[in-house]
């Protein structure tokens, strides 16, 4: 009870005080000034409840035990480059790829590797027919490593394609992300299980578990990997194009042959490993890889358990490297101050710089924050081109005629700082030209934005993209 002339009333209002103090303190540690400024609007405004909601979501955490775990994989990763054959790893790559590559093998310790073939799928249909087609072949092996496996028509092929594979003597392991597959693991699990297949939840949630994360901590990764040989890595998850009602995805993935498949491996490892505490050291995990190609590549892994932004480190520095041209494909575009000013710089300077987004929203908060930053891209001189026909899923990013980055990695916050996303590297020309000519038809059936039409949108609509703004690092 309170005594006197003390009131719950005062006692409410000094713990809103007390809160907002607090907070204020804790808030900026380990955060950029605009995540900050988010966070702090939403506690002196709504002390209780901010401080709910950031006890929830506001920390980047992840358990002691995943970082000591990412900390081990990352050393595995070391020394198993360090047995490869020289001709793998000493690759003579011209500026700015030369650069590019050094910074890639700090943020990630994957090397580049050289003698890959490298094909871009765009089809949708072609990339899960390619998949299945890779495992109905596998002699074995067969790795699956993704964000959402439906329990659609495209999830039963797939999962059909596994069943067959494991029937036959094939070892198969699956990694889905707890929530985005959540579906898909009720369905599916327990006929994978008695066929043998191993399968784990990755990231999965309960803070009372020993392994459990924040529900929005997640396991963005796509990659797939066949006898240790042939790998993918791309947008595309497992699922129909059509599972989000309206305009149906389109997506870019990338099939691989070559030495460099072993870093799709080892990253699969890595995350199984993190989910089942074991090891892949079979022979068959990581056979003895020859060229396939000639092309050039690096995988960059990026997450919370890093300790840094990676994909956003290597987006900047391609941007602030880039002497030509700039093409960023994205479905979410909520970018960081650092990336947006890298892009507006880099316009001002000379570089033709283009953003392919949707027209066509899956998300509608999202899409109004993203057009928030419409404007200021516009008035640096940067391109920005809504993409009609479908709901452009793919992300990559290319830079000038020398390098290419496709992968899972979307070009806002939560990609940047709270999801496990993947992305391969390609010092190619022949390979940057052709995702060129993709890139050229993503131009042809878009409508570019031009200042002056931008700045005649409705005041309405010019509240509504500020006010979603606001919220850029809950998105």
């Amino acid at each position: 009870m309170v005594s006197g002339d003390l009131h719950w009333s005062t006692v409410y209002l000094a713990v809103e005080w007390v809160i907002r103090l607090t907070m204020l303190a804790i808030v900026p540690q380990q955060r950029s000034p605009a995540a900050a400024r988010t966070w702090l609007l939403l506690i002196f405004l709504l002390p209780i409840p901010g401080l709910v909601l950031y006890g929830i979501i506001g920390r980047v955490y992840l358990p002691r035990r995943r970082i000591e775990m990412q900390r081990r994989a990352s050393e595995v990763i070391r020394l198993a480059q360090k047995q490869l054959p020289a001709s793998s790893t000493a690759i003579d790559l011209p500026e700015p790829a030369a650069m590019v590559s050094s910074l890639t093998v700090a943020l990630g310790e994957f090397r580049p590797f050289a003698g890959n073939a490298v094909e871009l799928i765009a089809a949708y249909e072609d990339g899960i027919g390619r998949l299945v087609d890779d495992i109905e072949a596998a002699r074995h092996e067969a790795h699956l490593l993704t964000y959402i496996f439906a329990p659609d028509a495209t999830g039963t092929r797939v999962s059909d394609a596994l069943l067959h594979a494991a029937r036959r003597g094939v070892t198969c392991r699956v990694v889905l992300d707890a929530v985005g597959s959540s579906r898909g693991l009720k369905q599916f699990s327990h006929a994978w299980r008695v066929a043998g297949i191993e399968v784990h939840a990755a990231l999965p949630m309960g803070s009372l578990r020993r392994r459990g994360s924040r529900f929005d901590l997640r396991n963005h990764r796509k990659i797939a990997v066949i006898d240790g040989s042939v790998g993918y890595i791309g947008s595309q998850n497992i699922v129909d194009p059509t599972f989000i009602p309206g305009y149906p995805n389109e997506e870019l993935v990338v099939r691989m042959t070559g030495p460099a498949v072993a870093q799709l491996q080892a990253l699969f490892a890595s995350d199984f490993y993190f989910e089942s505490g074991r090891t892949l050291d079979a022979p068959a995990s990581f056979p003895k890889l020859g060229a396939t190609g000639s092309s050039v590549v690096q995988l960059l892994p990026s997450g919370p358990a890093y300790g840094r932004e990676n994909a956003k480190e290597l987006m900047v520095t391609l941007a602030y490297a880039a002497r030509g041209s700039i093409v960023v494909t994205t479905p979410y575009l909520i970018p960081d101050e650092s990336f947006l000013q890298a892009l507006g710089v880099a316009a001002r300077r000379g570089v033709d710089v283009r953003i392919v987004v949707s027209r066509h929203a899956n998300q509608r908060l999202a899409q109004l924050a993203q057009q928030s930053y419409y404007e200021a891209l516009l008035d640096a001189g940067v391109g920005v081109y809504l993409y009609r026909p479908r709901f452009l899923h793919a992300k990559h990013m290319s830079v000038d005629d020398d390098v290419a980055m496709i992968g899972s990695v979307n070009a806002d916050i939560r990609s940047f700082s709270l999801n496990a996303e993947a992305s391969l590297l390609i010092y190619d020309r022949a390979i940057v030209a052709s995702l060129r000519g993709i890139q050229d038809r993503y131009f042809a059936d878009s409508e570019r934005l031009t200042p002056n039409a931008w700045a005649d949108r409705p005041v309405a609509a010019r509240m509504a993209q500020n006010v979603a703004r606001l919220a850029d690092s809950f998105l």
